[in-house]
């Protein structure tokens, strides 16, 4: 990944992969339009609508009766899958940024009345780190070191090492910046953070990771932000440098088929969006999460915390923890209360408080709740305070870049880490039931947590057309124009819903991807069933040698068993008819394409590599 070379006695960072792309920009946010707002909302109805008649109707007049053991769990997905679409629709609803203010020259001008002295707002940058790269996280530091603010302020960068590294404390030492350690890895990466808090002081705290480079508008363009003195969290977008740009559909086109070419490619990118050859396999580009849905919980107040990128009010994250911290010890466990009694057998009230004392030390007093996801954790802590409505915002504007997953391994521990994280949470600890958020805040985790639960009803989507092809059985009564009169105004309505939903980016590869993804999904699910513990393993940076077929045997068993009941099927058709209705063959062949080609973006991806390693092997060749 790197070559060190000596410059002026310190070492310097070389032939990163990611070097030819330093130059490269992120995007601007996607611009409002609220013409474009106001049709997508009039669009989203119609779709609702449209997936409510049709719901309706498959519960009430379309089952088939003579195989209900197929049925049923297909209309239950579709109905699962619909409470989503309403979920994601009122996530989508519309977009208020928080309105950005000057950034504050003295911290009286984020804190409430008479709460602090004049002096000039402090700021502590945590660079955390484990084993990665020390030289990676040396650019990060330089980078940090160029952040600019238009005041004075009192500006601290320290790198928290996990990995307990001679190599990493000189680099901190040649750097000129902090270095703060520990003699054990409790709580992973949220103890590695608590422990930094406990030896510094700064009013507000930017989370980066090791590879986290910030722009040095970073702090000038965030700041502003705490003049509110209840916004608690700032979350920058997330921006991947190093991802392929692949090359336009039209240019592509253009280049084999001329002119006729060009045009057919432009045509289909004005209707779908841009739409690029040779892309990031991974579907790593963040711009729909952030750009779309978090932005868009904005207006409710639920924009959550994703680690990296973002800066705390530390009395915010303090107060919180010491709440949490109190309610567990006034509400100590019926089990520990046991447990204690039955060692101390307390006899009087100095036994008593004795016994409390000792549960007391039981308690986690922590910032970051030692979990896996503790970034949307913490963020969850904050909205469920009741005597004080905590804000978080997302700060549309990208303010620092980042690298992106190199593989398919790392691609795959990230988001088990996302899903798995977020289902313990939603099992262990669900905010959507608990006291003390708004209504609109627990719509917007509940439709995080369904995201993830999808992997359910998808398997079901995936199976289905198999089914069909092999036993000619439909889930439904017949695919005759009742069907199609139903579902197909649901379908299309839906598609121009969200094509003028998330106008500007194209959420096509996200949406396969999604679909292609439910092996992780399920085994993050089953996991938290059986109460397993998820792991806290740190993606790697750096690209793993081979390719990673083992991590994509469910999407290749689904294609093999969708192209062996396509063959299944016509060789019954040109021999004993199989009973099958053409309805039925139109759908469901459509339906097994749909899904042999998202299952083979991620078993494309199992065999990417890099550019230059794609070159190098080629020249070997």
């Amino acid at each position: 990944m790197v070559r060190a070379i000596k410059a002026n006695g310190a070492n310097v960072s070389a032939d990163f992969y990611f070097t030819k792309f330093e130059n490269r920009r992120p995007p601007a946010p996607l611009p409002q339009s609220r013409s474009v707002e106001l049709i997508w909302q009039f669009l989203a109805i119609c779709s609702l609508v449209a997936g409510a008649v049709y719901i309706w109707w498959r519960w009430t007049s379309s089952l088939n009766m003579d195989a209900l053991w197929f049925a049923i769990p297909m209309v239950v997905a579709e109905t699962c899958a619909y409470f989503g679409l309403f979920l994601f629709t009122a996530n989508l609803w519309k977009t208020r940024d928080y309105p950005r203010r000057e950034p504050p020259a003295s911290i009286t001008e984020c804190v409430r009345e008479g709460e602090a002295v004049d002096r000039p707002v402090s700021v502590d940058l945590f660079i955390a780190t484990y084993n990665e790269d020390v030289e990676l996280a040396r650019l990060s530091i330089r980078d940090a070191r160029q952040v600019a603010y238009p005041h004075s302020i009192d500006f601290r960068i320290h790198v928290l090492d996990d990995g307990r590294r001679a190599d990493m404390q000189r680099v901190c030492e040649e750097e000129g910046v902090g270095y703060i350690t520990r003699d054990n890895n409790a709580g992973f990466k949220a103890g590695n953070l608590r422990n930094a808090m406990e030896r510094t002081s700064g009013d507000f705290i930017v989370i980066c990771d090791a590879d986290t480079r910030p722009f040095p508008t970073m702090l000038e363009h965030t700041l502003g932000y705490f003049r509110d003195p209840d916004v608690a969290i700032v979350q920058t977008p997330q921006w991947f440098y190093d991802i392929p740009e692949g090359e336009r559909l039209q240019d592509v086109w253009g280049r084999h088929a001329g002119s006729p070419g060009r045009l057919l490619g432009k045509a289909i990118e004005t209707v779908f969006g841009e739409i690029r050859v040779g892309e990031d396999p991974f579907a790593n580009d963040p711009a729909m999460f952030y750009d779309i849905i978090q932005r868009r919980r904005n207006p409710w107040n639920a924009a959550f915390c994703c680690g990296a990128g973002s800066i705390h009010r530390r009395e915010a994250v303090m107060f919180v923890a010491l709440r949490a911290y109190a309610d567990a010890i006034a509400h100590d466990p019926a089990n520990a209360r046991s447990r204690i009694a039955r060692l101390l057998r307390p006899r009087n009230a100095d036994e008593d408080a004795l016994a409390r004392w000792q549960a007391a030390q039981e308690q986690e007093l922590t910032p970051y709740k030692f979990h896996v996801s503790e970034d949307i954790y913490s963020t969850i802590v904050l909205h469920q305070d009741k005597e004080r409505t905590w804000k978080t915002v997302l700060h549309p504007q990208v303010e620092s870049k980042m690298l992106s997953p190199q593989d398919l391994l790392a691609w795959t521990v990230q988001r088990f880490k996302y899903a798995g994280g977020s289902l313990d949470i939603f099992f262990h600890d669900n905010p959507v039931t608990r006291p003390g958020m708004s209504m609109a805040q627990r719509v917007m985790y509940l439709t995080t947590f369904w995201s993830y639960l999808g992997a359910l009803w998808n398997l079901v989507f995936l199976l289905a057309p198999i089914i069909y092809m092999t036993t000619a059985i439909p889930p439904v009564s017949a695919y005759t124009g009742d069907f199609f009169m139903r579902a197909m105004p649901f379908l299309v309505l839906n598609e121009l819903a969200f094509l003028m939903g998330t106008w500007g980016l194209s959420g096509f590869q996200g949406k396969v991807s999604y679909l292609a993804s439910f092996p992780i999904s399920l085994r993050a699910l089953w996991a938290v069933v059986r109460r397993r513990k998820i792991s806290f393993p740190v993606t790697p940076k750096q690209r793993q040698e081979g390719n990673h077929l083992r991590l994509v045997w469910p999407q290749i068993a689904i294609m093999a068993a969708t192209l062996f009941s396509f063959a299944w099927c016509a060789l019954r058709l040109f021999t004993v008819g199989g009973g099958y209705s053409l309805g039925g063959l139109i759908a469901n062949g459509l339906w097994g394409l749909n899904n042999i080609l998202a299952m083979s973006i991620m078993v494309r991806a199992a065999f990417w590599k890099p550019e230059d390693e794609t070159s190098k092997l080629e020249s070997v060749a």
